[in-house]
């Protein structure tokens, strides 16, 4: 059984495959191989579930509150349906992992440029909220205009214009490929004109759609907590509340994509320089850091639903078929705070009309005695 993940996640080095010497150092690798082609499309499957069943959960949230966007509803539905298109690409990836890449390469290419498109339009929306927060609590100067919902959206699809133009290599260069000397073995990889474009088409994805946006997020997020520490005043300590929810999903996105990027610029570099024995241990890298950052698609509803009281109560209401509307605009899903006024309001106006009612009748007895 063979596994291959490094296609989607890194590049590989065939030459010289006639003169390789096998020796008992290769019978270990196929057996972490077995066990790794049993144990990765096990994680994708329990990802693809929880992902679809946490990000759906957060949309249909959204959608509910559809009539009172804030600014953070905003951001956080297109994060959430970004994360979405990449879990669907998952059973691909678990196929790919068992049997290689056996579904041609249109979908190698859609697998591939999805992938990016995630990563790239994630930390681009982190650091356009880490900016909208810095200047909200620092400068006290609104980016965005909840009344404008349009605006946000646009900026948003903008920034999805520009992670789709990142992911031009995958649409390009990525193909369904036969392994040398095992035709009837394939797997879906970067096929470059030639090194030295590799190189520099690795390079600039790496700077340009991760690293300058998070180092934007580090420093707004500094700034933020350096303000934090000399200033105590009640409203901006409210607004400081609204953020902190966001600065555990900065946290959890930057744990889980920062050592794919660090594997992903060795594995750029190795290709030209290394030799093939460290080149196998990048495959080995990039392949569980690629894992570990689709990872943070199901995580991130696990910090709205553990920090976000406000999300957590409409989010059981609807697992458990309690059904409201919602028309206040004072409440944010994102606060780390208690339940929102405008839900307690909810349920004490649910409960309205069977206190008028006990109240009719009791007069109405009163008047018949």
């Amino acid at each position: 059984m063979e596994l291959d993940l490094q296609g989607l996640f890194g590049q590989k080095n065939f030459s010289d495959y006639e003169d390789y010497v096998y020796t008992d150092e290769d019978h270990h690798s196929k057996n972490t191989c077995g066990f790794v082609s049993v144990f990765i499309p096990l994680v994708i499957s329990l990802a693809l579930l929880f992902g679809l069943l946490g990000n759906g959960l957060v949309l249909v949230t959204l959608w509910r509150k559809r009539r009172n966007f804030s600014v953070m509803d905003v951001f956080i539905l297109h994060l959430g349906v970004v994360d979405v298109l990449l879990m669907v690409t998952l059973p691909f990836w678990a196929v790919d992992a068992v049997k290689g890449w056996i579904i041609g390469t249109e979908l190698c290419k859609l697998t591939g440029a999805v992938f990016k498109i995630n990563l790239h339009c994630g930390v681009f929306i982190l650091a356009l909220i880490g900016l909208e927060s810095y200047q909200s609590i620092v400068h006290d100067i609104q980016m965005f205009s909840r009344e404008n919902p349009m605006v946000i959206h646009r900026t948003c699809l903008i920034i999805w214009i520009i992670s789709l133009l990142l992911s031009t290599p995958d649409w390009m260069y990525l193909k369904a490929t036969e392994y040398p000397g095992s035709p009837q073995i394939t797997f879906c990889d970067h096929i470059y004109p030639s090194d030295d474009l590799r190189v520099a088409i690795r390079l600039l994805l790496v700077v340009v759609g991760f690293i300058l946006p998070a180092l934007v997020l580090l420093v707004c997020c500094s700034c933020i907590l350096l303000y934090m520490q000399n200033k105590s005043r009640e409203p901006q300590m409210k607004k400081v509340k609204r953020t902190r929810v966001f600065g555990v999903v900065v946290l959890a996105f930057l744990i889980s994509w920062t050592p794919y990027n660090i594997s992903f610029v060795v594995d750029t570099v190795s290709a030209v320089t290394a030799s093939k024995l460290c080149n196998g241990k990048l495959w080995t890298a990039s392949g569980g850091t690629g894992i570990v950052g689709l990872l943070h698609c199901v995580i991130k509803p696990l910090i709205y639903f553990g920090l976000s009281k406000e999300f957590r109560h409409r989010a059981v209401a609807i697992v458990t078929f309690r059904g409201y509307e919602t028309d206040s605009s004072d409440v944010s899903l994102w606060d780390c705070g208690e339940v929102g006024g405008s839900v307690q309001q909810e349920e004490r106006s649910s409960l309205r009309p069977m206190t008028n009612g006990i109240k009719q009748t009791t007069e109405t007895q009163d008047e018949n005695i």
